[in-house]
């Protein structure tokens, strides 16, 4: 099974060893995993923040870039769901809508490939810990994957993962809103890691870099000795704490 990785922005830039993790995963199972790499951003801070037409160059950068993928998998439910979008941001272009149609169809992010293609539940990870998991709004609410994560991580041998509080909350990121909106933002971030700090847990693991990215430097700024992980990382560890 051929796979092209779509690492995503943050994951080019701050999270690398989620992305080595993933690509770790994926070989793991039989993938054959390739990085195309005329990939760029997928448009997604462009698009909320209302400059549709603007976002049309980068989509159709990226639909070129995958066009011949077997299976796109991305570290990130908000990014992947992205390209669900392009279907709608297209509409005007039939040929490109089509285009655009046939990339969502074959794009996942990765818990949900690894459960609901791959047929994997337990990836043999083994990380001892107590922890709590965000789930992101893009990824639960607009993908629409919510078990995928919890599948595997009651899997992950010696791991005590302990439900978060009102998880369904937004951190405060929301891509742009974050920058437009400081004062909200850092509100919502705050009644976030409140809630994490409830469940006493070491650990906070997430599926989307820009959540994690904004809960953990808001943790790092406030001094709470909880760690930050990208999911993949909890996957593929083997007894690393």
């Amino acid at each position: 099974m051929k796979v092209s990785l779509f690492i995503t922005c943050l994951g080019d830039m701050f999270y690398v060893n989620a992305g080595k993790a993933t690509v770790e995963l994926l070989e793991r199972y039989g993938c054959e995993v390739d990085f195309p790499e005329t990939q760029t951003c997928c448009g997604q801070p462009a698009y909320n923040s209302g400059y549709h037409k603007d976002t049309i160059a980068a989509a159709k950068n990226m639909i070129r870039t995958f066009e011949h993928s077997e299976y796109v998998v991305s570290p990130s439910g908000s990014c992947a769901y992205m390209f669900h979008e392009y279907e709608h941001l297209l509409k005007e272009e039939p040929e490109w809508q089509e285009k655009a149609r046939t990339l969502s169809e074959k794009t996942y992010e990765l818990t949900q490939f690894l459960v609901n293609v791959l047929g994997v539940e337990d990836t043999g990870a083994e990380f001892h810990g107590k922890a709590t998991y965000h789930t992101s709004c893009h990824m639960t609410r607009l993908l629409g994957e919510k078990e995928a994560p919890f599948t595997l991580l009651k899997n992950v041998r010696g791991l005590e993962l302990v439900d978060l509080p009102r998880r369904q909350d937004c951190c405060g990121f929301g891509g742009t809103f974050s920058i437009k909106m400081p004062n909200i933002s850092e509100q919502m971030v705050d009644e976030k890691i409140s809630h994490v700090e409830e469940t006493e847990a070491e650990v906070l693991i997430g599926a989307d870099a820009g959540c994690l990215m904004n809960i953990g430097g808001r943790i790092d700024r406030i001094g709470k000795p909880i760690r930050v992980m990208h999911i993949a990382e909890i996957l593929n560890s083997r007894g690393d704490a």
